[in-house]
């Protein structure tokens, strides 16, 4: 029986559709709300020809703009505000993410987001979940930036299943990534559905999805069948 039903975000419940003007926007905006304008054009160059090719998914972006722009607290947070205002234009929430939530809610299944989020700290993903009025539709939000775990570690699933007050087999966990999201849950005995509908991740992972989604639809009739 179903009790809970956990999402992920990028590219779960949003979709991120990047392009390469925006790196260079972005470090514009970051260094003008600093008063440096004038680096930028340096900073981009510098991090497209020897940054970026060694800067992997998870790594750690603001120990970079740290280390490499001489920033403190203060000036880093200025900093990643100004430039996520640039991305926030491309960041678009599912269509009928609302209307999912609340259909899941009307059937007394309890909801959660479970994120690793990547560049942009834990923080700003936080007031992103709020101001797409995600927050208010689930029961708990569980960021990898908070917890000090990016799934598919253990903890961070367990985390959200303590702030759920669920048991890991009573759980559908949604995600688009095949090892952080599908295996990551499958490992703690939770149900599991790839979302397809913004990407099909491929990436052998060892384990299959109890469920394809191809449609937020998909997910609704999943739980259908399993908590009836």
């Amino acid at each position: 029986m179903i009790e809970a039903v956990t999402f992920d975000w990028g590219q779960t419940l949003v979709q991120f559709e990047w392009d390469d003007g925006l790196l260079a926007a972005g470090h514009r905006a970051g260094l003008e709300a600093l008063g440096r304008g004038a680096e930028a054009d340096a900073f981009t160059r510098r991090f497209r020809d020897e940054l970026l090719p060694g800067f992997v998914r998870g790594a750690d972006y603001e120990a970079l703009l740290r280390d490499e722009l001489g920033l403190d607290d203060g000036a880093l947070r200025a900093y990643l505000a100004a430039e996520h205002r640039v991305w926030e234009p491309n960041i678009a929430l599912l269509g009928s993410a609302h209307a999912l939530l609340e259909a899941l809610r009307a059937r007394g299944v309890r909801l959660g987001v479970v994120a690793n989020h990547w560049p942009e700290p834990a923080w700003i993903v936080r007031d992103e979940i709020e101001r797409l009025g995600v927050a208010a539709r689930v029961d708990a939000v569980v960021l990898a930036g908070e917890v000090g775990a990016r799934k598919p570690d253990p903890a961070i699933f367990e985390r959200a299943l303590a702030e759920l007050g669920v048991d890991a087999t009573a759980v559908l966990h949604v995600g688009d990534r095949l090892e952080e999201d599908v295996a990551g849950a499958a490992a703690l005995g939770m149900t599991t559905a790839q979302a397809l509908w913004f990407d099909a991740d491929d990436t052998p992972a060892g384990v299959e999805p109890d469920y394809l989604a191809f449609t937020p639809m998909d997910v609704l009739n999943a739980v259908r069948r399993l908590a009836p």
